[in-house]
Order: C-alpha cells, then sequence, then structure tokens
C-alpha cells in the first residue's frame, strides 16, 4: 500500500515540473519577442526624414517646399550645424516639408548649379522658386522660417542663375569636369606615381590636342552648313574668270584715263608758262634783251610801278 501511494505523488510531481519549465520557457521567448518590438518599433514607424540630394535625383527638389542644406564633412561650421539641422529634419514630415543635405564634396555638380560659395549654405524652394537663407541657425529660427512663411520677404533667385537654367547646367558640366581632372590627376601621381609636373604636361597638351581638335571639327561644320561658292556652283570658275578679266579691263581703262590727265596737266603747266614768259617783257611791249632778265620780284614791282605811272597821268 505505501508503494502504491508513494509512486502516484512522484509522478504527479514530475508532471508539476514539465509544467513549470514550459511556462517559464514560453514567458521567456514572450518577453523576448515583446522587447524586439519596442526597440524596432520606433525605427519602422519613422524613417530618416533627412534626405540626401545627388546630382541624379536633385529634379525633385523642383516640386514641393524643400530646405537644403549645402555641406562638407571638413567644414565646422557645418559640424556645428547637423545636431539643429537633424532636430528641424524630424519636425519636416509634420510640416509637410521636406528637409535634405548635398554634400559638396560628392556631388560637385549641385555645387556649381548653385554657385555655392561658403558652407554651410542653407536655400529654400517652393515649387521651382529657390531663395537663399540669411537667418539664425537653430531649429527654433528655422521652424519660425517655414510656418510663418517668412521666405517670402526674401528675394528669389533670378530665373536666369535657377538650378534649371542653361548657365547654371553649364556651370554644373564645368565643375564635373574639374572634378574628374582633379581625380584623374590624384591617380596619376598616387596611383602610377607619375611626378606633379608631369601630370601637369599630360594635362597640357590634352588640352592643346583637343582645341586643334574642337576647331578642326568646328571647320567642318561650317563648311557644312554654309559651303562655299566654288563647290556649291558649276559655273564659278567660268564666272570667276569673267570677273577677272573685266577687272583688268577696267584697270586698263583706269590707267589709259590717268596717263590723258597727265598730259592735259602738262599741257596746261606749258600754256601757263608761255603765258607767264610774255608777260615778262618791257612795258613797251618789247621783248627783253638777251642778259637783262630781271627776278620775278623786281618784275612784278616794275610792272607796278608803270601801272601807277600810267594811272597818275590819266588823272
Amino acid at each position: 500500500i505505501n508503494s502504491a501511494a508513494v509512486a502516484p505523488k512522484s509522478t504527479r510531481g514530475s508532471n508539476m515540473f514539465s509544467l513549470l519549465l514550459q511556462t517559464k520557457h514560453t514567458s521567456w521567448i514572450y518577453f523576448s519577442l515583446l522587447g524586439i518590438c519596442f526597440t524596432t518599433s520606433p525605427l519602422l514607424a519613422k524613417p530618416d526624414s533627412l534626405k540626401e540630394v545627388t546630382d541624379a535625383n536633385w529634379e525633385k527638389i523642383l516640386t514641393g517646399e524643400w530646405m537644403i542644406e549645402f555641406y562638407a564633412p571638413w567644414c565646422p561650421a557645418c559640424q556645428q550645424l547637423q545636431p539643429a539641422w537633424k532636430e528641424f529634419a524630424d519636425w519636416g514630415e509634420d510640416m509637410g516639408v521636406n528637409i535634405a543635405k548635398v554634400d559638396v564634396t560628392e556631388q560637385p555638380g549641385l555645387s556649381g548649379r548653385f554657385i555655392i560659395t561658403s558652407l554651410p549654405t542653407i536655400y529654400h524652394s517652393k515649387d521651382g522658386v529657390f531663395r537663399k537663407y540669411q537667418g539664425a541657425r537653430t531649429k527654433d529660427d528655422f521652424l519660425s522660417f517655414v510656418h510663418d512663411q517668412k521666405w517670402k520677404a526674401v528675394e528669389p533667385v533670378s530665373s536666369w542663375f535657377g538650378p534649371s537654367s542653361f548657365l547654371m547646367n553649364s556651370m554644373s558640366a564645368l565643375f564635373k569636369l574639374s572634378m574628374f581632372i582633379r581625380r584623374c590627376h590624384n591617380y596619376m601621381t598616387e596611383k602610377l606615381g607619375i611626378p606633379v609636373w608631369g601630370s601637369y604636361v599630360i594635362f597640357g597638351l590634352a588640352t592643346l590636342f583637343s582645341g586643334l581638335a574642337l576647331g578642326l571639327l568646328l571647320v567642318f561644320i561650317a563648311d557644312f552648313v554654309f559651303p562655299s561658292r566654288r563647290f556649291s556652283s558649276h559655273d564659278y570658275y567660268p564666272k570667276k574668270q569673267t570677273m577677272d578679266q573685266a577687272r583688268l579691263i577696267q584697270q586698263q581703262e583706269d590707267a589709259i584715263e590717268a596717263d590723258g590727265e597727265e598730259d592735259d596737266e602738262e599741257e596746261e603747266e606749258e600754256d601757263h608758262d608761255e603765258v607767264w614768259r610774255k608777260r615778262r617783257g618791257s612795258p613797251e611791249g618789247r621783248p627783253e634783251p638777251r642778259g637783262q632778265a630781271f627776278p620775278d620780284d623786281a618784275l612784278r614791282k616794275r610792272v607796278v610801278g608803270n601801272r601807277g605811272e600810267e594811272e597818275e597821268e590819266d588823272t
């Protein structure tokens, strides 16, 4: 009887122990899952509100309202601004404003497109109209600028200097080219071991030959668009010969006329000299004796004196 009574008690204790272990194991799994849900729920509920703008997706800032910060990782002022800018970005979704940042060291095209000359630089955009932010750089000032619409008092950027204009597209391409050249220079000097002066020589020759190739291409384009008359007309050379012959004939006629004018001038000079010789005769009309010719001044005085005497006799 004692053995029979003991056997049910031992079985009952083992069943209760196993049930207790299962309960503890289940509660441990439950609390683990609950902890994981609590730790991951903020990330799933609220993604990163600070957007990244690049050369590939910059056109999305042309629609909607945006606040964009241009910064560089090495800039101390930019590093000081980051905490306030991240706090401001947390309010962006509630205010209906997109908060973004642009790393100018990684996006040289956007640096040229917006003509970034100082860091950090902040722009406000409303449906493609850009305004440069000039206020204090705190979270409250950013919120007031957007919520109170203080951006309306700021003069917008001219359409000539807008990021989508032809001029700014050219500036963006120029900045990209400069960054490409810089990377090539660093690659040649650091990876290939080419000295700095050698890199400069290579870039100088490349610039020279590219300029020659571009000039030759422009000449070909000009000849194609505006072809020369010698190739566009079949009777170009006959017309040219006719024009040359007409030009030669005209030159000969001009030469003949010039010779005739010179002959006429010579005849007039001869007639003038003959008249002067006659006037150099004596007052009585007789020619002067040879060897008694007077100088021109003396002759004029003599003629004037004779005329004066004649007038006195008449009176």
